[in-house]
């Protein structure tokens, strides 16, 4: 008798199993410190300070000019390569179904011909639909003229279409299915019959998740306007940013709202306290202008329109090229690392795993 036994034959988990558990297997998660994060205006592709900084006007990622647009230059690359492949397997799927129906079609004239000449066939069996339901109705004492419209032939046709594409799968199913890569008929291939369409490709943003996945384009990329100051501490280091109202240093701790086109950043309580518009009810006395004018939210810094209208096409630029690609005129919050509030969450990670398998 053997006094060993298998780790998976107990009910339990051993002290073994469980370190393994917690150093190996399983789904893992952990907090990560403020070492782990990047700085403030930090590059989400080259993860340095963003020299010429521009911002993702849907999700407030921050890229270097140079960063961002090499990125949509490889992208567009790529799409141009699998659609080039779309393409090309769509060929390979119509020159499949072209290839299919001629052989069908001559399997079914093979097929006629056999009959006609009686070599196969025969009897009750080898009477068409029509002949049937002529002896039907003369067995019953009705006699019913037979005519062979459009209609008839169309779906006779069809009958025997269907037949030889039933017998050229039964014939294909009966070769022998091990794969060869040197004999050509017994070669593997995926099948195309059911391939779908492929999805509508467009560059995607490279600070994206697989949770919040959103587009990126040079019209929808915004230019920061940081209002800056030489480092104290060391003037050999990137300015400090600082907030143009309060003038307080814009850090990983606290949120950074940037204004939409102007691409000026303010903190978020001076945005929230000037630039937002009056809760007050409007003024009955007041001239129209004036009420527009109440309701409406500018810049903080240069005073642009920041009410949600798109913005306008440039001189010497396609109006309808322009409103297709165009942006909403408004205010993002711009992304940052960080612990609690400032963070939203972000510094927690998880990496998923099967714990055990037999």
């Amino acid at each position: 008798m053997s006094h060993s036994k298998r780790n998976t034959s107990l009910a339990f988990f051993t002290s073994h199993e469980r370190s393994l558990l917690k150093s190996t297997w399983g789904s893992q998660a952990t907090r990560l410190s403020r070492d782990s994060f990047l700085p403030f205006a930090s590059c989400q592709l080259c993860l340095r300070i963003a020299r010429d900084p521009v911002a993702c006007a849907s999700n407030g990622d921050i890229f270097c000019r140079e960063c961002a647009v090499s990125n949509l230059l490889a992208q567009g690359k790529e799409i141009k390569r699998l659609k080039k492949e779309g393409e090309r397997r769509q060929r390979e799927v119509e020159e499949e179904e072209l290839d299919r129906g001629a052989e069908e079609e001559e399997r079914a004239i093979a097929q006629f011909e056999k009959t006609m000449m009686g070599l196969e066939g025969g009897g009750k069996k080898g009477k068409s639909n029509a002949s049937e339901e002529m002896e039907r109705s003369e067995g019953r004492g009705v006699k019913r003229k037979f005519e062979l419209d459009e209609d008839e032939m169309l779906k006779n046709a069809k009958e025997e279409r269907a037949k030889a594409r039933k017998a050229l799968d039964e014939e294909k199913s009966a070769k022998p299915t091990l794969p060869s890569f040197w004999v050509p008929s017994l070669t593997p291939s995926t099948n195309h019959s059911q391939a779908s369409k492929a999805a509508k490709l467009s560059p995607l943003c490279p600070a994206s998740s697989t949770e919040n996945k959103h587009s990126l384009s040079l019209k929808s990329i915004i230019t920061i306007n940081f209002k800056t100051i030489p480092n104290a501490s060391s003037p050999t280091e990137p300015p400090t940013c600082i907030c143009p109202a309060c003038e307080k240093n814009l850090t990983n701790t606290i949120k950074a709202i940037l204004t939409i086109p102007c691409g000026h950043v303010l903190c978020k309580p001076c945005a929230a306290k000037f630039m937002s518009p009056d809760e007050g009810p409007p003024d009955p006395h007041a001239s129209p202008t004036k009420q527009e004018a109440k309701n409406r939210v500018v810049c903080y810094v240069c005073e642009t329109d920041l009410s949600g209208k798109k913005i306008t096409a440039k001189d010497g630029e396609d109006g309808a090229r322009a409103e297709k690609g165009a942006v909403k005129s408004g205010t993002v919050e711009l992304r940052s690392e960080g612990t609690g509030f400032a963070g939203g969450g972000d510094n927690m990670v998880q990496r998923k795993g099967v714990a055990f398998q037999c």
